[in-house]
């Protein structure tokens, strides 16, 4: 076994034997079943088709506040308690340990948001009925598949930025205001809009299909796997700047 793949194990076990992986991962299933149920139950069926899968991301796209919080809580928690020390003594390469533990945080949120998302698709169709979108046509794959690697993106660039911060509750305090909120209100101004629809978590919107191209309201000026690259520069960046904060700064 190579040294990364030791160390990538050894991230692994940090993260499934600690409680709180079951509970937050947990909390998130149950909180994007939960809204997208409550959605789902309200539907009502007369506009376009792909309004069938807003209530499939309705709740997933609330409920990744949980699955980010998991992403920089699991990244940043030995910078803040101090066992980085203890982790950089058995893993002396600081750039084997910074890739091991993404590594670890992708893989982990990666095959919690598939499974949990394939479950509110299919609760919503059982709730919708015929009315629920085809799973055989590509406007739904190509909506499941965005929506997939938009919530595993988004959380690989928030625990990246938790290495560059240092602390779970710094990194936290930035970004659930600045990404999740300030974008999300502020960006439905006129005078906002063309920065905020730029930042991670709005650009994969279009690929969702919880906007489109030329939406007067809340329209971009991306398509929708150009949206996902724009998300894919912002992780690429987060994680340069984790790797050079790994290596540069003192434990």
């Amino acid at each position: 076994m190579s040294g990364f793949a030791r160390a990538a194990s050894a991230e692994w076990v940090k993260i499934r034997s600690v409680r709180s992986t079951v509970v937050t991962l947990g909390l998130f299933a149950l909180v994007a079943l939960g809204l997208s149920w409550l959605v789902a139950s309200g539907f009502s069926p007369g506009g376009p088709k792909t309004d069938a899968i807003l209530p499939v991301f309705f709740g997933l796209l609330t409920a990744q506040l949980v699955l980010v919080t998991f992403a920089v809580a699991t990244a940043g928690a030995e910078f803040s308690t101090g066992t980085i020390r203890a982790s950089l003594a058995a893993v002396p390469s600081r750039g084997r340990l910074f890739a091991a533990k993404m590594t670890a945080v992708g893989l982990t949120v990666g095959a919690a948001a598939l499974v949990v998302e394939l479950l509110v698709f299919g609760l919503v169709r059982v709730v919708i009925g015929d009315a629920a979108a085809p799973l055989n046509e590509w406007w739904t794959m190509e909506a499941l598949l965005g929506g997939w690697i938009h919530l595993t993106l988004l959380s690989v660039f928030t625990a990246a930025v938790a290495v560059m911060l240092r602390s779970t509750v710094v990194t936290l305090s930035v970004l659930l205001p600045v990404l999740f909120l300030s974008s999300q209100g502020l960006g439905n101004l006129d005078a906002v809009r063309p920065v905020a629809q730029y930042l991670p978590d709005q650009v994969g919107m279009v690929i969702m299909h919880m906007t489109v191209p030329g939406d007067p309201r809340f329209g971009r000026d991306y398509g929708p796997w150009e949206g996902l690259a724009i998300l894919v520069l912002w992780t690429v960046a987060a994680l340069l700047g984790g790797w050079f904060a790994m290596r540069r700064r003192d434990a």
